[in-house]
């Protein structure tokens, strides 16, 4: 039975998307990532920097741009539901909430993976309110989101749900089975980003696990498939506009090319860099890094216009 949603009370009015520019995004991914660099060089512990800096655009867009939910109000019904199946890159999800406005910077980096802390290694919906669901073994999360997406159906409302997954952990059959679940209940409002960095823990993606061809492999299930580079905003911006109605029958999938540890030249594709940490000289090192591939990739915006 379909729950009635009282029209009357202004609160549960569909939730509206901000709408902030492609160089608006591009600066708030800028600064995501130089706050994870920042948060590496403090914490004592090792952070999962490499996959954290390659979904930094992804996770930028959703929160800034896709997502339509409000950071005063978390319990809204009609918020969209964000899922991250990648629970290792949590410490890059708290950032890109805390610039939304969920909660505060400063608060992460005082406790970020202390005993209690809000803020483990993988979210934890009972210790942080704003996170949807608990996560961290890898091929969890897109069944999860197909229970919410599902649920949503049965109750009549109309939000998405939104799961991030890495392209290793597509390699658990749980995923491939939540894939044909989401089809066969025809869940348009279903929709997976995958963070396509093509490596895994200690290996290249390919020379482990044979995923080519992969977005065959999802149209294989009669998923709607959308290409994007994981690191253009212009391109992100297009293919969360692209999504189709969530009354449709389809659900979608975004594969983003990306690059593990992207900004940083001496982490980008380099296993070592999967999980690490910063001392003061390479924090220094990173940040000019960080700082040189902004100003070039600004240039090249400018030459192009």
């Amino acid at each position: 039975m379909s729950r009635e949603i009282p029209a009357a009370d202004e609160r549960y009015e569909v939730l509206a998307q901000q709408q902030l520019g492609v160089e608006e995004l591009e600066d708030l991914a800028y600064e995501l990532r130089e706050k994870l660099l920042r948060l590496c060089g403090t914490y004592e512990g090792a952070v999962h920097i490499g996959g954290d800096l390659s979904v930094s655009d992804i996770l930028t867009v959703l929160f800034q741009y896709g997502l339509r939910v409000d950071p005063s109000d978390i319990a809204n019904p009609t918020r969209d539901r964000f899922v991250l199946s990648k629970g290792h890159a949590a410490v890059c999800m708290y950032i890109a909430m805390s610039q939304r406005g969920f909660f505060d910077y400063d608060d992460i980096v005082a406790t970020y993976g202390q005993l209690d802390s809000a803020y483990g290694m993988h979210p934890c919906k009972v210790q942080l309110p704003g996170v949807e669901c608990s996560t961290g073994s890898l091929g969890h999360g897109l069944p999860l989101a197909v229970g919410m997406a599902l649920a949503a159906r049965g109750r009549g409302e109309s939000h998405r749900v939104f799961c991030l997954l890495g392209d290793g952990e597509t390699g658990e059959g749980s995923v491939w089975e939540a894939v044909m679940a989401a089809r066969s209940n025809a869940l348009g409002n279903l929709v997976a980003f995958v963070d396509r960095n093509r490596q895994l823990m200690t290996s290249f993606a390919e020379e482990r696990v044979v995923f080519e061809p992969y977005a065959d492999k999802w149209r294989a299930f009669d998923w709607n498939v959308i290409d994007a580079d994981g690191h253009d905003m212009t391109e992100l911006v297009g293919a969360v506009d692209a999504l189709p109605a969530p009354d449709q029958r389809r659900p979608t999938v975004v594969i983003c090319e990306t690059v593990k540890g992207k900004g940083v030249d001496f982490m980008e594709r380099n296993l070592a860099w999967h999980a690490g940490s910063l001392g003061s000289e390479d924090l220094e090192r990173a940040l000019a890094a960080l700082a040189a591939a902004r100003a070039t990739s600004t240039s090249r915006e400018k030459e192009a216009v």
